[in-house]
């Protein structure tokens, strides 16, 4: 890629950034610097044509949409939320196969989930992710109250604030911890390279070599 403004790259620390690099590699491109040693938000790489910004997993999708990035790479979840309020402007190519994980309703253990469910109970329900769980529970015919929270999700039905949750979970060592079981699957969640359309058309040349590699190694990896 030798475009001469780099495309920049969106992605958030942690399990997506780990999962990226070998896709990146994969390509021929490696990191010049680590985004937990080091307080750089902009981060180049060893292709001139590509920069990395690091950015809460929750924003990737606006830095793409408003065009501040090319593209990025966020979780289906995310990506749920985003487009409930910012409908269009971004282009998902690509399913990665990465940071996968599943989306789920849980409960204290020891509460008749089912139960409620049958009698038609109004459930109070704390999520972060409101627009799945709204989608969800509406397809089955539940009504429910959604709390929206940012973190410590598991505390909410041990102290009484909601009946369930619905959370991301992988190995569900969280809800053990905490005494909760996951009494519903809801979707399965992976993340997607996401890319910002006027970029698409413009960037075009730049752009596909990058696209093509990272299909590659999904489609390796899958």
């Amino acid at each position: 890629m030798n475009a001469a403004r780099p495309l920049t790259l969106a992605l958030s620390k942690g399990r997506i950034f780990e999962e990226t690099l070998p896709l990146l590699a994969a390509a021929g491109i490696e990191v010049t610097e680590n985004p937990e040693k080091s307080r750089k938000l902009i981060i180049p790489t060893s292709d001139a044509g590509l920069r990395l910004i690091i950015v809460r997993a929750s924003d990737v999708p606006t830095y793409v949409q408003y065009g501040a990035a090319d593209l990025g790479i966020a979780g289906r979840d995310v990506l749920i939320e985003h487009q409930a309020t910012h409908p269009g402007g971004l282009y998902q190519p690509i399913d990665l196969n990465i940071a996968r994980c599943r989306l789920c309703v849980a409960v204290r253990a020891g509460f008749d989930y089912e139960g409620a469910v049958y009698q038609g109970a109004r459930l109070r329900v704390a999520t972060k992710y409101v627009q799945a769980a709204r989608e969800h529970f509406a397809a089955k015919g539940m009504y429910v109250d959604l709390i929206k929270l940012y973190g410590s999700m598991e505390l909410a039905p041990l102290v009484g604030l909601a009946d369930a949750i619905v959370d991301l979970v992988s190995t569900g060592g969280t809800l053990r911890a905490n005494d909760l079981v996951a009494v519903e699957d809801i979707m399965p969640i992976s993340s997607r390279l996401i890319v910002n359309q006027a970029s698409l058309k413009t960037r075009r040349h730049a752009l596909q070599p990058l696209l093509d590699a990272f299909e590659r190694a999904a489609a390796a990896g899958a």
